[in-house]
C-alpha cells in the first residue's frame, strides 16, 4: 500500500505522539472516561467481575473476514463472554514497527471501533509504543478487558454426567483462512468467521439456559476445549463427528493438508455445555441469531472415559480425540 508512513518515527518526540493519540485513536474510541486522558481509567465496577489480557500478533494483518484490529476486540469480548461475562471497559496496547502506513494503522483503529459499537464496550485507556524496524512485524496489539458477571459459577468444574455439549456454528474457519492466506492456497469463498459472540451467550443467559461451562475454541480448537473440560472436570466426554458441523471449504483444506479440522481455531464461535433438559431449547435460541445458524448438539458429558473425550464416526467406530500435540500454525491470532 503506496500511502504516507505514520508520522511517528522511533524515538519520535511527546508532541507527535499526542497527536497520533488525538488524531487518530480519540476520535475513533471518544468516551467520558477515555476524554479525560489521564494515566488510569476511573470507574465504579458493577457486583462480581471479570478480567481477562491477550496478546495478537496474528499474520497478515487483514484477512478475508476480519483484521488485526477485529480479532483484537472480538476476542477479548469472547472471552469475557466464556465466563458468563457483559463486556465494558478495554484497555488496548500498541506496539507499532517504524515505518507501519499511516492508512494501515487507521484501517485497524477503525475496524476495532465498528467491532466495539457491536458489544457496547468502551475502550477506557491505552498505551503506544513505537520500535525500530525489525523489532516487530508491523503491528502488535495487546487488549485487556473487564466484564459484569451475569451467571456465577460457570466453569468445567460444573459440568455433569448428561450435560450437552453444543456448537454455536462451523469449526475452524479462521484457523484454515490464515493457513491457506500464508501457504498461498486458493479455496475459493474461504474466511474467517471472526466475530464478537456476547449477543449469543447473552441470548441463553437471558432466556434462563442452564448453562454449565463454555469457552470459545481458538488455540487449538474444538479438541483443545473439549480435552480441557474432561481433563478439569475429572469426567469423560463424547460427540458424535457427523453432528460437528464444518465447512466444506474447511473440510476440503484440511484433507488437503492432513490436518483435522477439529484442531483448527475459530474466532466466531462458543462451545456451551448446558443442562439436559435445556439443550433443544438452546439449540434453537442459538439457530435463531445469525451467528448461531449452524449450531448443533455435538455430545454429552459422560461417567466414563473419565478425563478423555471418544470421538463416534459416521462408521461407528470410535476413537480418542486427542489434543493438538502442538501448535499447527502459529501466529493466527
Amino acid at each position: 500500500m503506496g500511502g504516507k508512513k505514520i508520522l511517528l518515527a522511533h524515538g519520535g518526540g511527546g508532541e507527535e505522539t499526542q497527536r497520533l493519540i488525538k488524531e487518530l485513536f480519540l476520535r475513533r474510541f471518544s468516551n467520558p472516561i477515555l476524554d479525560r486522558m489521564e494515566d488510569s481509567a476511573v470507574f465504579n465496577l458493577p457486583g462480581e467481575t471479570a478480567f481477562t489480557t491477550d496478546a495478537f500478533t496474528v499474520s497478515p494483518l487483514f484477512f478475508p473476514g476480519g483484521d488485526i484490529g477485529k480479532l483484537a476486540i472480538a476476542g477479548t469480548v469472547n472471552d469475557l463472554a466464556a465466563a458468563a461475562a457483559e463486556p465494558l471497559y478495554l484497555a488496548v496496547s500498541f506496539v507499532i514497527e517504524e515505518g507501519l502506513e499511516f492508512e494501515v494503522l487507521e484501517r485497524v483503529v477503525d475496524s476495532m471501533a465498528e467491532t466495539l459499537k457491536q458489544v457496547g464496550a468502551a475502550v477506557v485507556t491505552g498505551d503506544t509504543k513505537v520500535v525500530p524496524r525489525g523489532a516487530a512485524d508491523k503491528l502488535f496489539v495487546t487488549v485487556s478487558g473487564i466484564g459484569r458477571v451475569l451467571k456465577g459459577g460457570v466453569s468445567a468444574k460444573a459440568l455433569r454426567p448428561g450435560d450437552k455439549i453444543l456448537v454455536s456454528g462451523t469449526v475452524g474457519d479462521h484457523g484454515a483462512c490464515i493457513f491457506a492466506l500464508r501457504e498461498g492456497l486458493d479455496f475459493e469463498g474461504l474466511k474467517s468467521d471472526c466475530a464478537p459472540v456476547w449477543d449469543l451467550v447473552k441470548l441463553l443467559l437471558e432466556e434462563g439456559v442452564e448453562v454449565r461451562a463454555m469457552r470459545d475454541p481458538t488455540r487449538g480448537g474444538l479438541a483443545a476445549v473439549l480435552n480441557e473440560w474432561a481433563e478439569s472436570s475429572g469426567l469423560g466426554i463424547r460427540v458424535e463427528e457427523e453432528r460437528i458441523p464444518v465447512d466444506e471449504r474447511v473440510l476440503g483444506l484440511c484433507e488437503f493438508l492432513g490436518v483435522e479440522p477439529y484442531d483448527l481455531a475459530s474466532e466466531g464461535k462458543m462451545v456451551f455445555a448446558v443442562a439436559p433438559e435445556d439443550a433443544e431449547r438452546a439449540l434453537r435460541l442459538l439457530r435463531s441469531h445469525p451467528l448461531g445458524e449452524r449450531a448443533e448438539i455435538i455430545g454429552e458429558v459422560v461417567e466414563t472415559p473419565k478425563g478423555r473425550v471418544v470421538l463416534r464416526t459416521p462408521y461407528g467406530v470410535e476413537r480418542f480425540l486427542e489434543p493438538p500435540s502442538g501448535e499447527i500454525l502459529p501466529r493466527i491470532c
